[in-house]
């Protein structure tokens, strides 16, 4: 229900931008289509209030694809309005970065919604209703008209100008992206990626529910490691993006990886402070 909506919210923009014979991006501008995009979530997590009422499973994935939908515009921005905020030689490294933070928030979100939902409940005597669910989605679509109206009144530019990389002028008869080869290798390797790294992140809970016996409430520190351990490895891939200077790029290639897991560390010392020990299933001493 959420990732089918990146496909059919891309085919969306793309019929829009058809029948209005100019891209979306490019009328409305990298600023506000992402806040659309940011409008367009917030109105899914709604869908989550009336969904725990009713306990319809139905309408809480109709509340994931509504938020998806709106993650599928802002993430056609995204992308390349990070490779338009700076020098194009640096660009992959800052795409790179913005996937570092998105883990950042993967990393933390879990142990964020853990504590959300279960309190300061015993594992062993937990019973959480379902209508748990509501005050955390409804933050977090406050979070996503908050954000939208940041952006609208930051100084971020709407249409920032492009730099285009200088390449020797050569006889090219291909008039569409999709004739290019590498770029339907990139979509078959990163429909390969994002395949395992969802898979994996959604089905590491109930593997560790179900085969190894943990409590539903303590599985959280598990998945914050998955996700820390794709930080780690981003945020060292993405020093490049801060300096030119090759001794400074070796220091921050090592002290990154160490930083993004002391993120992580920190996160579960804050969580396991304020909750209980999620590791060993029981109160802190």
């Amino acid at each position: 229900a959420f990732y089918i909506a990146y496909t059919v919210g891309s085919l969306i923009y793309m019929g829009i931008s058809y029948v209005s014979k100019q891209d979306i991006v490019s009328r409305l501008g990298y600023k506000n289509s992402l806040a659309l995009g940011l409008t367009i979530s917030a109105l899914g997590t709604l869908l989550f209030y009336p969904a725990a009422n009713m306990g319809s499973f139905t309408l809480m994935l109709s509340g994931l694809f509504i938020v998806a939908l709106g993650f599928s515009l802002q993430q056609t921005v995204a992308n390349p309005l990070a490779i338009a905020l700076g020098p194009i030689s640096t660009g992959s490294q800052r795409l790179t970065l913005a996937g570092g933070i998105n883990n950042l928030g993967t990393t933390i979100g879990p142990l964020v919604v853990n504590f959300a939902i279960f309190g300061a409940v015993s594992s062993a005597t937990s019973n959480v209703s379902v209508e748990s669910v509501k005050v955390p989605y409804l933050i977090l679509g406050a979070a996503f008209i908050l954000v939208a109206i940041l952006l609208k009144v930051s100084s971020l530019p709407n249409h920032p100008p492009l730099e285009e990389e200088v390449t020797e002028e050569v006889a090219d008869k291909r008039t569409s992206a999709i004739q290019y080869p590498q770029l339907l290798m990139g979509m078959f390797a990163i429909f390969l990626y994002v395949g395992v790294e969802v898979s994996t992140a959604s089905n590491l809970p109930a593997y560790l529910e179900k085969d190894l016996g943990f409590f539903t409430d303590s599985i959280a520190p598990y998945v914050s490691l998955y996700w820390a351990s794709l930080m780690i490895g981003r945020w060292g891939g993405a020093v490049e993006a801060f300096t030119d200077n090759k001794s400074m790029q070796t220091v921050f290639k090592f002290v990154a990886p160490y930083l993004a897991f002391g993120v992580f560390l920190g996160a579960n010392a804050f969580i396991c402070t304020n909750h209980y020990c999620t590791y060993c299933c029981r109160p802190c001493q």
